[in-house]
Protein backbone atom coordinates (compact mmCIF):
# COMPACT_ATOMS: atom_id res chain seq x y z
CA UNK A 1 0.00 0.00 0.00
CA UNK A 2 1.31 3.12 -1.13
CA UNK A 3 1.63 5.80 2.13
CA UNK A 4 -0.30 8.90 1.77
CA UNK A 5 3.01 11.62 1.39
CA UNK A 6 4.28 9.35 -1.64
CA UNK A 7 0.93 9.24 -3.70
CA UNK A 8 0.69 13.31 -2.46
CA UNK A 9 4.17 13.73 -3.76
CA UNK A 10 3.79 11.63 -7.06
CA UNK A 11 0.69 13.78 -7.89
CA UNK A 12 1.89 17.36 -7.45
CA UNK A 13 4.72 16.05 -9.87
CA UNK A 14 2.32 14.96 -12.03
CA UNK A 15 0.50 18.11 -11.80
CA UNK A 16 3.69 20.08 -11.75
CA UNK A 17 4.45 18.38 -15.22
CA UNK A 18 0.80 18.97 -17.10
CA UNK A 19 1.33 22.94 -15.95
CA UNK A 20 4.47 23.19 -17.14
CA UNK A 21 2.97 21.45 -20.42
CA UNK A 22 0.02 24.00 -20.48
CA UNK A 23 2.45 26.83 -20.25
CA UNK A 24 4.40 25.69 -22.95
CA UNK A 25 2.15 24.24 -25.70
CA UNK A 26 -0.74 27.22 -24.98
CA UNK A 27 1.91 30.36 -24.94
CA UNK A 28 5.23 28.64 -25.89
CA UNK A 29 6.99 29.58 -22.79
CA UNK A 30 9.74 26.66 -21.69
CA UNK A 31 10.35 26.04 -18.37
CA UNK A 32 10.47 22.03 -18.74
CA UNK A 33 14.46 22.20 -18.49
CA UNK A 34 14.49 24.19 -15.55
CA UNK A 35 15.67 23.16 -12.23
CA UNK A 36 12.83 20.84 -10.12
CA UNK A 37 13.31 22.16 -6.76
CA UNK A 38 13.33 25.75 -8.03
CA UNK A 39 10.04 24.99 -10.43
CA UNK A 40 8.60 23.40 -7.31
CA UNK A 41 9.17 26.43 -5.25
CA UNK A 42 7.86 28.98 -7.78
CA UNK A 43 4.74 27.02 -9.58
CA UNK A 44 3.75 27.19 -5.92
CA UNK A 45 3.81 30.84 -5.65
CA UNK A 46 1.62 31.06 -8.96
CA UNK A 47 -0.94 28.79 -7.59
CA UNK A 48 -1.57 30.75 -4.97
CA UNK A 49 -1.26 34.22 -6.66
CA UNK A 50 -4.23 32.49 -8.67
CA UNK A 51 -6.12 31.79 -5.40
CA UNK A 52 -6.26 28.04 -6.72
CA UNK A 53 -6.01 24.99 -3.83
CA UNK A 54 -4.12 22.68 -6.31
CA UNK A 55 -2.09 23.71 -9.36
CA UNK A 56 -4.66 21.68 -11.85
CA UNK A 57 -6.78 24.30 -10.73
CA UNK A 58 -4.20 26.53 -11.47
CA UNK A 59 -3.32 24.89 -15.10
CA UNK A 60 -7.36 24.94 -16.13
CA UNK A 61 -6.85 29.00 -15.37
CA UNK A 62 -3.94 29.42 -17.36
CA UNK A 63 -5.37 27.40 -20.54
CA UNK A 64 -8.78 29.28 -20.05
CA UNK A 65 -8.11 32.89 -19.13
CA UNK A 66 -4.82 34.34 -20.54
CA UNK A 67 -5.25 37.23 -18.46
CA UNK A 68 -3.56 35.40 -15.96
CA UNK A 69 -0.49 34.32 -18.18
CA UNK A 70 1.73 37.84 -17.03
CA UNK A 71 0.97 36.72 -13.04
CA UNK A 72 2.17 33.25 -13.80
CA UNK A 73 5.34 34.47 -15.32
CA UNK A 74 6.07 37.10 -12.55
CA UNK A 75 6.05 33.91 -9.91
CA UNK A 76 7.38 31.95 -12.41
CA UNK A 77 10.62 33.77 -13.25
CA UNK A 78 13.20 35.63 -10.81
CA UNK A 79 13.64 39.61 -10.87
CA UNK A 80 15.95 39.90 -7.79
CA UNK A 81 19.21 41.80 -8.11
CA UNK A 82 21.04 45.21 -7.42
CA UNK A 83 23.18 47.95 -8.90
CA UNK A 84 26.36 46.85 -9.25
CA UNK A 85 25.59 42.97 -7.16
CA UNK A 86 29.14 41.18 -6.50
CA UNK A 87 30.91 44.68 -7.16
CA UNK A 88 34.28 43.22 -7.69
CA UNK A 89 32.75 41.44 -10.82
CA UNK A 90 32.65 45.01 -11.90
CA UNK A 91 35.91 46.18 -10.48
CA UNK A 92 37.16 43.20 -12.55
CA UNK A 93 35.37 44.09 -16.12
CA UNK A 94 36.58 47.74 -15.42
CA UNK A 95 40.03 46.83 -15.09
CA UNK A 96 40.79 43.91 -16.92
CA UNK A 97 38.13 43.74 -19.79
CA UNK A 98 37.68 47.47 -21.03
CA UNK A 99 40.95 47.64 -21.82
CA UNK A 100 40.65 45.12 -24.44
CA UNK A 101 36.96 46.32 -25.45
CA UNK A 102 38.57 49.71 -26.00
CA UNK A 103 40.48 48.34 -29.08
CA UNK A 104 37.22 48.01 -31.11
CA UNK A 105 35.47 50.79 -32.81
CA UNK A 106 32.01 49.69 -32.15
CA UNK A 107 30.92 47.05 -29.28
CA UNK A 108 27.77 45.10 -28.45
CA UNK A 109 26.62 43.89 -25.24
CA UNK A 110 24.24 40.99 -24.50
CA UNK A 111 22.87 41.35 -20.77
CA UNK A 112 20.65 38.05 -20.75
CA UNK A 113 17.90 37.52 -18.50
CA UNK A 114 18.39 41.05 -17.62
CA UNK A 115 15.27 41.07 -14.85
CA UNK A 116 14.46 44.72 -13.83
CA UNK A 117 17.23 46.37 -15.31
CA UNK A 118 19.46 46.59 -12.62
CA UNK A 119 22.54 45.24 -13.93
CA UNK A 120 22.09 46.45 -17.48
CA UNK A 121 22.17 49.90 -16.30
CA UNK A 122 25.33 48.94 -14.02
CA UNK A 123 27.34 48.14 -17.11
CA UNK A 124 26.44 51.32 -18.73
CA UNK A 125 26.75 53.55 -16.10
CA UNK A 126 30.47 51.77 -16.16
CA UNK A 127 30.73 52.19 -20.11
CA UNK A 128 29.64 55.64 -19.97
CA UNK A 129 32.27 56.65 -16.71
CA UNK A 130 35.17 54.29 -19.41
CA UNK A 131 34.13 56.49 -22.36
CA UNK A 132 32.48 53.24 -23.84
CA UNK A 133 29.01 54.41 -23.78
CA UNK A 134 28.67 56.06 -27.42
CA UNK A 135 30.12 53.32 -29.10
CA UNK A 136 28.09 50.18 -27.79
CA UNK A 137 24.44 48.90 -28.56
CA UNK A 138 22.98 46.94 -25.62
CA UNK A 139 20.51 43.57 -26.01
CA UNK A 140 18.37 43.58 -22.83
CA UNK A 141 16.23 40.30 -23.14
CA UNK A 142 14.38 38.78 -20.72
CA UNK A 143 11.41 36.24 -20.65
CA UNK A 144 8.97 38.26 -18.23
CA UNK A 145 7.27 41.54 -20.03
CA UNK A 146 6.67 42.85 -16.81
CA UNK A 147 10.05 42.63 -15.60
CA UNK A 148 11.13 44.35 -19.42
CA UNK A 149 9.05 46.96 -19.12
CA UNK A 150 10.37 47.95 -15.30
CA UNK A 151 14.11 47.62 -16.92
CA UNK A 152 13.02 50.04 -19.80
CA UNK A 153 11.71 52.13 -17.36
CA UNK A 154 14.42 52.43 -15.24
CA UNK A 155 12.97 53.41 -11.88
CA UNK A 156 13.56 51.99 -8.87
CA UNK A 157 12.42 52.48 -5.10
CA UNK A 158 14.74 55.27 -3.26
CA UNK A 159 15.03 53.08 -0.41
CA UNK A 160 17.02 50.88 -2.04
CA UNK A 161 19.80 53.38 -3.16
CA UNK A 162 22.01 53.30 -0.63
CA UNK A 163 23.23 49.45 -1.07
CA UNK A 164 23.22 50.71 -4.63
CA UNK A 165 26.04 53.66 -4.12
CA UNK A 166 27.78 51.14 -1.85
CA UNK A 167 28.01 48.76 -4.13
CA UNK A 168 28.66 51.65 -6.95
CA UNK A 169 31.63 52.67 -4.88
CA UNK A 170 33.15 48.98 -4.14
CA UNK A 171 32.91 48.66 -8.11
CA UNK A 172 35.26 51.36 -8.61
CA UNK A 173 32.81 53.98 -9.58
CA UNK A 174 34.36 57.89 -10.78
CA UNK A 175 32.06 59.68 -8.82
CA UNK A 176 28.86 59.36 -6.84
CA UNK A 177 25.71 56.92 -8.06
CA UNK A 178 23.72 60.01 -7.92
CA UNK A 179 25.35 61.53 -10.70
CA UNK A 180 23.24 59.04 -12.82
CA UNK A 181 20.33 59.30 -11.72
CA UNK A 182 17.22 62.02 -10.27
CA UNK A 183 15.27 61.46 -7.40
CA UNK A 184 11.53 62.97 -6.68
CA UNK A 185 8.50 61.17 -4.61
CA UNK A 186 10.45 58.04 -3.41
CA UNK A 187 11.93 57.11 -6.83
CA UNK A 188 15.29 57.47 -8.28
CA UNK A 189 14.99 57.08 -12.00
CA UNK A 190 17.98 57.03 -14.12
CA UNK A 191 19.09 58.95 -17.03
CA UNK A 192 17.37 58.55 -20.28
CA UNK A 193 20.71 58.04 -22.02
CA UNK A 194 21.88 55.50 -20.21
CA UNK A 195 18.89 53.77 -22.29
CA UNK A 196 19.18 55.17 -25.30
CA UNK A 197 21.57 52.81 -26.79
CA UNK A 198 19.44 49.65 -25.56
CA UNK A 199 17.24 47.50 -27.17
CA UNK A 200 15.09 45.49 -25.18
CA UNK A 201 13.79 42.28 -26.67
CA UNK A 202 11.68 39.25 -24.98
CA UNK A 203 14.07 36.56 -25.57
CA UNK A 204 13.81 32.89 -24.11
CA UNK A 205 17.01 31.21 -23.47
CA UNK A 206 15.12 27.61 -23.63
CA UNK A 207 14.07 28.02 -27.32
CA UNK A 208 15.08 31.38 -28.89
CA UNK A 209 18.15 31.58 -31.00
CA UNK A 210 21.59 34.22 -30.80
CA UNK A 211 22.28 37.61 -31.22
CA UNK A 212 25.38 38.04 -33.35
CA UNK A 213 29.05 39.65 -33.26
CA UNK A 214 28.62 40.70 -29.50
CA UNK A 215 31.73 41.29 -27.54
CA UNK A 216 30.53 41.08 -23.81
CA UNK A 217 27.70 38.58 -22.55
CA UNK A 218 26.80 39.10 -19.00
CA UNK A 219 24.14 36.31 -17.80
CA UNK A 220 24.33 36.63 -14.05
CA UNK A 221 22.79 34.31 -11.63
CA UNK A 222 20.45 32.63 -14.19
CA UNK A 223 22.17 29.25 -15.35
CA UNK A 224 21.65 28.36 -11.69
CA UNK A 225 18.19 28.18 -12.39
CA UNK A 226 18.47 25.78 -15.41
CA UNK A 227 19.08 21.40 -15.70
CA UNK A 228 22.44 20.74 -16.99
CA UNK A 229 20.96 19.92 -20.36
CA UNK A 230 19.61 23.81 -20.93
CA UNK A 231 22.92 24.90 -19.12
CA UNK A 232 24.82 23.34 -21.99
CA UNK A 233 21.97 24.79 -24.30
CA UNK A 234 23.04 28.24 -23.44
CA UNK A 235 26.74 27.97 -23.28
CA UNK A 236 26.51 26.66 -26.53
CA UNK A 237 24.14 29.91 -27.38
CA UNK A 238 27.01 32.29 -25.97
CA UNK A 239 29.81 30.76 -27.59
CA UNK A 240 27.94 31.05 -31.18
CA UNK A 241 27.08 34.80 -30.34
CA UNK A 242 30.68 35.93 -29.37
CA UNK A 243 32.80 37.49 -31.45
CA UNK A 244 36.86 35.59 -31.12
CA UNK A 245 37.93 37.30 -28.07
CA UNK A 246 34.78 37.97 -26.38
CA UNK A 247 34.12 37.95 -23.29
CA UNK A 248 31.17 36.63 -20.95
CA UNK A 249 30.77 37.06 -17.42
CA UNK A 250 28.42 34.77 -15.14
CA UNK A 251 27.09 34.78 -11.67
CA UNK A 252 29.14 34.35 -8.36
CA UNK A 253 27.80 30.41 -8.41
CA UNK A 254 27.84 29.57 -11.31
CA UNK A 255 30.66 28.33 -13.81
CA UNK A 256 31.20 26.50 -17.41
CA UNK A 257 33.87 24.52 -16.49
CA UNK A 258 32.07 21.05 -16.56
CA UNK A 259 30.12 22.36 -19.46
CA UNK A 260 30.01 20.24 -22.79
CA UNK A 261 30.96 23.67 -24.10
CA UNK A 262 34.20 24.50 -22.15
CA UNK A 263 36.48 24.14 -24.62
CA UNK A 264 34.90 26.76 -26.61
CA UNK A 265 36.45 29.61 -23.87
CA UNK A 266 39.26 30.47 -22.06
CA UNK A 267 39.81 31.39 -18.48
CA UNK A 268 40.02 35.17 -18.19
CA UNK A 269 39.79 36.03 -14.32
CA UNK A 270 37.84 32.52 -13.64
CA UNK A 271 37.64 34.58 -9.35
CA UNK A 272 35.50 36.91 -10.98
CA UNK A 273 33.71 34.10 -13.31
CA UNK A 274 34.47 35.94 -16.24
CA UNK A 275 35.84 33.89 -19.82
CA UNK A 276 36.90 34.36 -22.75
CA UNK A 277 35.35 32.98 -26.36
CA UNK A 278 38.71 30.66 -27.42
CA UNK A 279 40.19 33.04 -29.81
CA UNK A 280 40.82 31.41 -33.82
CA UNK A 281 44.86 31.12 -32.89
CA UNK A 282 44.10 29.41 -29.69
CA UNK A 283 42.17 26.69 -31.50
CA UNK A 284 45.04 26.00 -33.74
CA UNK A 285 47.42 25.56 -31.20
CA UNK A 286 45.22 23.06 -29.19
CA UNK A 287 44.60 20.86 -32.41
Amino acid sequence: MISLPVLTSSLEQIELDLFLEALHRRYHYDFRSYSRTSLARRAHVARERLGCETLSDAQRRLLHEPDVLPEVIDAMTVQVSDFFRDPAYYRALREEVVPHLRTYSSLKVWVAGCANGEELLSLAILFREEGLLDRTIFYATEINRRALAKASAGVYEIDRLPGFSINYQLAGGHGSLSDHYTAAYGRAVFDRSLRSRVVFSEHDLATDEVFSEIHLISCRNVLIYFDVTLQNRVLGLFADSLVRGGFLGLGAHETLRFSEHASAYSDFNEKERIWRRTTSQEMFHAR
